[in-house]
């Protein structure tokens, strides 16, 4: 089918936008720079630019949404325009178009409120409990797209988890720069379960929600490897496959939640040039557990991850090597 992604100039979109053409799809992508994926047309431009949005669409049977304004501070009004008001434009111009499925790609984050996330599904999102910005304007792009699914247009959320894999700059990239500057603490020893996805898992479950739209559509699913481990084991596994002495140090989550809470506020007053060393939600994440059960992903998708985690931090250690 011909199908339109965003966002596949990001480390996850070039991955589901690679996946697409290889599943023999005619694939168009829209973004602010070249997707730099072959067999992939690019249409330069915004999910906030109703004509290129028009563009992108015209004629497709399929649509993946992933871009995103990420990042743990930043104006609110960025946040809204980027993630919800370019979800509706985007859903719009595809119902105007006639497009058939769409897949919503959204974050764990939006059903996060604080607590531990030990073995659920994908429970509902909340934007009035969603911490940051960030998760709670997906949170409300998510209701959005799965309120306009309909015989017309099947509408599939999915939320990846911690994406992760050789060339991520983004949770890769900190996790290394952090722990070689001795600035990536365990908060509570680090023994807090969680969940992770292997790029290439991630991009053929992604995939995979649009190939079973028919099946899946109006639910939402949450995508991981399946392999629960502590953070202070999966950060120490990229920290060695990257070449960089693990964090050591620990400190109380209390602590550092407190911390996170006056760093955000001073970050809205005086923004720093990169993302802030801590906020609460960051806190919240590394010291909470967060793993899914993903029976129901795998039924539903009727997809599995093909990558372990041993293999993906295997496969990053050779990439750190070359």
């Amino acid at each position: 089918m011909i199908v339109a992604i965003t966002g596949a100039s990001g480390y996850l979109g070039r991955a589901v936008a690679a996946e697409l053409v290889a599943a023999g799809h005619e694939v168009r992508a829209l973004q602010r720079r070249p997707s730099r994926v072959d067999g992939v047309t690019d249409v330069l431009g915004s999910v906030t630019d109703p004509k290129a949005v028009a563009r992108v669409v015209d004629g497709a049977e399929g649509v993946v949404h992933l871009a995103a304004k990420v990042s743990l501070a930043g104006d609110p009004a960025e946040f809204h325009e980027v993630n919800v008001e370019g979800t509706r434009a985007l859903l719009d111009a595809a119902e105007r178009a006639g497009v058939s499925r769409f897949v919503q790609v959204s974050s764990p984050s939006v059903a996060h409120a604080g607590t531990a996330l030990a073995g659920v599904g994908a429970e509902p999102a909340s934007p009035v409990h969603a911490r940051g910005e960030y998760a709670r304007t997906k949170a409300e792009a998510e209701l959005i797209a799965l309120d306009r699914d309909s015989p017309a247009m099947r509408v599939v959320a999915v939320r990846p988890h911690l994406v992760w894999g050789p060339g991520d700059t983004q949770l890769v990239g900190r996790i290394v720069d952090r722990a070689r500057r001795g600035r990536l603490p365990l908060l509570d020893g680090g023994r807090a379960l969680i969940d992770s996805t292997y790029i290439d898992n991630a991009a053929t479950g992604i995939v995979a929600a649009l190939h079973r739209a028919d099946e899946a559509h109006g639910r939402a699913f949450v995508i991981t490897n399946g392999e629960p481990r502590p953070v202070g084991e999966l950060l120490a596994g990229i920290c060695l496959a990257s070449g960089v002495t693990p964090p050591r140090w620990s400190v109380p989550s209390g602590l550092a939640r407190a911390a996170g809470s006056l760093i955000e506020r001073a970050w809205a007053l005086r923004p720093g040039v990169d993302e802030p060393p801590m906020t609460r939600f960051l806190a919240e994440q590394l010291s909470t557990a967060h793993w899914f059960d993903q029976r129901e992903t795998r039924r539903a998708l009727a997809w599995a991850p093909s990558v372990s985690i041993d293999e993906g931090l295997r496969r990053l250690a050779a990439h750190s090597a070359s």
